[in-house]
């Protein structure tokens, strides 16, 4: 398995917002398990492909004919911008977001315990339990453009 890499507002490793599954598992083999979902509020379906023993689950979906368009990591090994990311403290982090042009929107203390930073920019959303990074969610920039990975206008 190659590096854990996170590119915001563009893909996963060498997986591209857009990309399909099959393209994910050329380059990840088969996922650990398959889920489908469907949003029964606004009516769309996603398949998603957890990689559990590889630490992160990508999400593909039906409205773009099955396209990359969301991706979830908790590897703590995992690589942004060349820095182990889930390294940081909470204030690390929303300095090095900012850094990057990234700056925190949004914050929320959900009552089972996790705390989530949103950065809408970024389009990601980082959560922390006990004060330490758990997990990544990043998406696609323009959903229904995912389809097209290298149109990030």
């Amino acid at each position: 398995m190659e590096e854990i890499t996170i590119h915001l507002l563009k893909g996963f490793c060498h997986l591209f917002f857009g990309d399909s599954p099959l393209r994910a598992e050329t380059l990840f083999g088969k996922p650990d398990e398959i889920e489908e979902l469907t949003d029964e509020l606004l009516g769309e379906k996603s398949t998603v492909y957890h990689y559990f023993s590889n630490g992160f689950s990508l999400f593909f979906s039906h409205h773009t004919q099955k396209a990359l368009n969301c991706v979830e990591v908790d590897n703590k090994e995992a690589l942004l911008l060349g820095q182990k990311i889930f390294s940081f403290s909470e204030d690390q982090i929303k300095v090095f977001f900012k850094q990057q042009s990234f700056p925190l929107s949004e914050t929320e203390q959900h009552p089972w315990g996790e705390k989530r930073l949103s950065f809408d920019e970024a389009f990601a959303d980082l959560y922390f339990e006990k004060g330490k990074l758990v997990s990544i969610n990043f998406c696609a920039p323009h959903y229904h453009n995912a389809i097209n990975p290298l149109n990030l206008n």
